[in-house]
């Protein structure tokens, strides 16, 4: 009777150790979303198929694209391409001047999408040179449109490219862009790589501006590129996640505290269809 019940106890012991060693590493797990690109990664595809290549997106496992349709088909069309393959669209693109004539164009797009957010990703300049008329101007435009958007049930998100990390004040142009464009009207979509190129740290910009991020635009830069102000940079430097400058166990902490559930994975290098499963592979074994 003795040693049945110690054996059972030593089965009870090993029966909890096994259970807390192999339940530790799916409660580690830092990406817990699901997996969404951004349509521009594929843009040698779309125009030759989209069909095609929604069909290879789906085979990645991707369930999210943020997009603004595709040439040759309609926006009814290409939804129901989607919804045929479980794709969701999150998000939609919309231009600058569209913005300022708070176009209804936008909201039919993305209402044809069931898409909640609504992007921009560039203010017009001239050149290299970012000013802070640039930025007063689109502080204007974004907040007026951003109560257009919300006016119709969609959150409008400005996606900086790092020409915005110009020296302003005692802090970037970007940190002017924020401060001054409405919590209740204006948020962002980081993209991590224009984030490093522009000079900025994306774990201390989510930290210091929290849930004004929404979206991210999961990205990672060559290791030893050095960026600029400029908002370009060779396709080449995008690399599959993990291989190049990007802190992402910390950009994940910080992005799960502050709510961030849509993630895009961009890659605008010439290997997208070698890169993309690579870079997801990477996100699921991120602990």
């Amino acid at each position: 009777m003795k040693k049945t019940t110690n054996y059972l106890i030593i089965l009870i012991v090993l029966f909890t150790f096994q259970q807390n060693v192999f339940a530790q590493p799916s409660a580690k797990k830092l990406y817990k979303y699901p997996f969404g690109v951004q349509a521009y990664t594929f843009r040698n595809h779309f125009p030759k198929d989209v069909v095609g290549t929604l069909d290879k997106i789906q085979k990645m496992g991707i369930t999210e694209i943020e997009t603004s349709g595709a040439k040759g088909v309609t926006d009814e069309e290409y939804k129901k391409l989607c919804d045929a393959r479980g794709i969701v669209i999150p998000s939609t693109g919309a231009g600058y001047d569209q913005l300022e004539k708070k176009s209804q164009d936008i909201v039919t797009k993305a209402k044809i999408f069931n898409a909640s957010y609504v992007m921009c990703a560039w203010i017009p300049h001239k050149g290299d040179n970012f000013t802070i008329e640039d930025a007063k101007k689109a502080v204007e435009v974004f907040n007026n449109a951003g109560k257009f958007l919300k006016e119709n049930g969609l959150t409008f998100c400005y996606h900086p490219h790092g020409y915005e990390f110009r020296p302003y004040e005692n802090g970037t142009l970007l940190d002017y862009l924020i401060k001054n464009t409405n919590p209740e009207f204006v948020s962002f979509e980081m993209d991590v790589l224009w984030i490093l190129h522009g000079g900025g740290n994306p774990v201390k910009l989510l930290k210091t501006y929290g849930n004004r991020w929404k979206l991210m635009h999961v990205k990672d830069l060559k290791k030893g590129v050095v960026g600029n102000f400029s908002g370009g940079t060779p396709a080449e430097n995008d690399v599959v996640l993990g291989t190049g400058q990007a802190d992402w166990k910390n950009i994940f902490k910080q992005s799960n505290k502050i709510g961030i559930k849509h993630y895009f994975i961009e890659d605008e290098s010439e290997h997208e269809l070698e890169n993309v499963p690579l870079s997801i592979e990477y996100l699921k074994n991120l602990k």
